[in-house]
C-alpha cells in the first residue's frame, strides 16, 4: 500500500504548496525517498519537468525540496486560464485541448484515469508521497467527479491533513464548517488539521483548538506561525501579487505591469530579493511610474488579448513615454511578442482575436503556429557571452530586422531581439534573471551593485529553514503517526 497523505485546505491560498514543499524537504532530510504529487493544478505560473512537458511550478519547487528531477506525473492535469471562462488543459504534460468551465466538469472522469496512472507512477518506489490539494473539498457543488481533493484521496485511499489560515479570520468557522458539510465518507478521511500563519501569542488560541475538537473531534496538529523564509521561495500563483506592497525607494526602480493572463511572473524572483533594487508590481489602473528606470513587460498566456488590456490600462501610452525618456525595456516571452510591431494568431490557438497591432518598440513580427515549445534550455547572453539556464514555454514564431542583434543563444539557436540603439530588448527565455553572473552586470549598467547573491542557494536554503521550523513546531513523527503511517 502506498505511503501518501494529502494536504487540503479550507480555502485556496491558506499556505499548502509551502507546506508540502517543507515537508518534502524534512522528509528527504530524514532520509527518506519523498516525491510531491497534485492531481490537478490552475496556474500560469508554469515549470518544464526534467522529463518533459509542463507541470505547475509549485510542485517543480516540492521536487526541488524533494532533491529529486520533476515529472510530468507530479502533476498530471495542468489548468491554464485563457479567459474568464475558459482554460487550456494540460495533460501528463502534454497540451489536451480546452475547455470551459462546464465542459472541464464533463471531463473530469476521463482524467481521473490519468490521474490515477501519474500517482502509481510516482508513488512506485517511494518511501512517502505528499500529496497537495487544490481549492477546498468544503466545495461541495463540484464534489461530483472530482479529482483534485476528496474525489483523489477517496479513490487513492490516501489520509488528509486540513490547513486553515488563521491570518484572513474565520478559522474556527472554516474548520468546524468544512467538517459539518463534508459528506461522511469524505469526512472520515481527514486525520487532523493544522491552523498556519498564526501572529503572536500561541497559547491564545488554546480555546480556540478545544472548541473545534468539541465540534470536530479532530485533533489539532500543529499552529504555525508566519514562515519568514517563505517569502524567499518561488509563489505558485499571481493571487499572491495582490499582497505585494511597495517598498522603500531605492537605487534602481524596475516596473512590471501585472496582465490579466500574466504567466510565470516568479521569473522576476531574483530582482526583488536584490537590495538595492525596488520592484514594482503595476497593478490594473495604476501608471508605469515615471522614475522606473527599467520596465519588463512579462509573459502571457493570451499576448492578443493582454495587448488589448494594455492599451486600455493606457500602459502603452506610459511605455512610450518611458522610452522617450530613455528609459530601458525588456520583454520575455508574450512580453516580447508583446513589444513587436504585430502578433498573428491565424488558427485561433489562444481563443480569440487573430491579429493585433503591437506596441512597435521593436522590428519584429510575431505569428502563432500550432506546436507549443516546451524545453529546459542551455543558454547564453548573446551581449555579454554569460552562461544562462532557464525554460522555454511559448507559441509562436518572432522574425523581423531586429532579430539580426539576438538577445539570447539558446541551445545554439540565436533567440530574441535588441532594438538599434540597445534601449529595447526580449527574448523567449524564462528564468533569466535567475542567473546570478547576468543580473549583476544588468545592475552594473544602471550603476548600481549587486548583493552577494546566490539565488537558487538561497531558495534551497530557504526550505531547509521551513523543515526545521516545521520539524520544531509539528514534528514530522507525530504528523505520519496522526495519519496512521509507518506502523509497524
Amino acid at each position: 500500500m502506498t505511503r501518501a497523505l494529502m494536504f487540503q485546505g479550507t480555502g485556496s491560498d491558506v499556505g499548502k504548496t509551502v507546506l508540502v514543499a517543507g515537508f518534502c524537504r524534512l522528509a528527504a532530510n530524514k532520509g527518506l525517498k519523498v516525491l510531491p504529487f497534485k492531481p490537478q493544478n490552475m496556474s500560469n505560473n508554469a515549470a518544464v519537468a526534467d522529463d518533459g512537458g509542463e507541470i505547475g511550478r509549485a510542485q517543480w519547487l516540492q521536487a526541488l525540496a524533494c532533491r529529486v528531477p520533476a515529472s510530468v506525473h507530479m502533476n498530471p492535469v495542468l489548468l491554464k486560464p485563457q479567459s474568464e471562462t475558459g482554460s487550456q488543459v494540460v495533460v501528463q504534460g502534454k497540451v489536451f485541448g480546452q475547455a470551459r468551465g462546464r465542459d472541464y466538469q464533463a471531463l473530469k472522469p476521463k482524467l481521473m484515469a490519468a490521474v490515477m496512472e501519474s500517482f502509481a507512477t510516482v508513488a512506485h518506489g517511494a518511501d512517502l508521497v505528499l500529496v497537495e490539494g487544490a481549492g477546498s473539498p468544503a466545495e461541495i457543488n463540484l464534489r461530483a467527479g472530482d479529482i483534485a481533493n476528496m474525489g483523489f484521496a477517496t479513490a487513492a485511499g490516501v489520509p488528509v491533513v486540513l490547513v486553515a489560515d488563521i491570518d484572513r479570520g474565520g478559522v474556527i468557522a472554516s474548520v468546524v464548517g468544512t467538517h459539518r458539510i463534508l459528506p461522511d465518507q469524505d469526512r472520515a478521511m481527514i486525520a487532523g488539521y493544522l491552523i498556519n500563519k498564526f501572529r503572536g501569542d500561541v497559547s491564545l488560541f488554546d480555546d480556540g483548538i478545544s472548541a473545534i475538537r468539541d465540534f470536530t473531534g479532530w485533533p489539532c496538529l500543529g499552529v504555525i506561525p508566519w514562515l519568514k523564509a517563505a517569502a524567499r521561495l518561488p509563489a505558485e500563483d499571481s493571487v499572491a501579487l495582490e499582497r505585494l506592497t511597495r517598498g522603500e525607494a531605492r537605487a534602481l526602480k524596475i516596473a512590471v505591469p501585472v496582465l490579466s493572463r500574466i504567466a510565470n511572473f516568479d521569473d522576476f524572483d531574483p530582482l526583488r530579493s536584490e537590495p538595492e533594487v525596488e520592484l514594482v508590481f503595476v497593478r490594473p489602473g495604476e501608471r508605469l511610474p515615471d522614475d522606473a528606470g527599467l520596465v519588463i513587460v512579462p509573459g502571457s498566456k493570451s499576448t492578443i488579448a493582454d495587448l488589448a488590456d494594455f492599451r486600455l490600462q493606457g500602459w502603452d501610452q506610459d511605455l512610450q513615454a518611458h522610452r522617450r525618456r530613455g528609459g530601458r525595456i525588456i520583454g520575455i516571452c508574450g512580453g516580447y511578442q508583446m513589444l513587436g510591431r504585430s502578433v498573428s494568431d491565424p488558427e485561433r490557438l489562444e481563443g480569440g482575436d487573430t491579429v493585433a497591432e503591437g506596441l512597435g518598440l521593436l522590428d519584429i513580427e510575431t505569428e502563432m503556429r500550432p506546436g507549443k515549445r516546451v524545453r529546459n534550455t542551455q543558454a547564453r547572453s548573446a551581449e555579454h557571452e554569460i552562461d544562462l539556464s532557464g525554460y522555454e514555454i511559448h507559441l509562436g514564431v518572432s522574425h523581423g530586422p531586429d532579430c539580426a542583434r539576438p538577445m539570447t543563444i539558446l541551445n545554439g539557436r540565436p533567440d530574441g531581439a535588441i532594438s538599434p540603439d540597445g534601449k529595447v530588448k526580449g527574448t523567449y527565455l524564462h528564468g533569466l534573471f535567475g542567473s546570478d553572473a547576468y543580473r549583476a552586470q544588468l545592475l552594473r549598467e544602471f550603476g548600481v551593485q549587486a548583493g552577494m547573491i546566490n539565488y537558487r542557494q538561497d531558495v534551497d536554503t530557504a526550505l531547509d529553514e521551513i523543515a526545521s521550523d516545521l520539524d520544531r513546531l509539528v514534528g514530522f513523527e507525530q504528523l505520519v503517526a496522526a495519519a496512521g503511517l509507518f506502523r509497524r
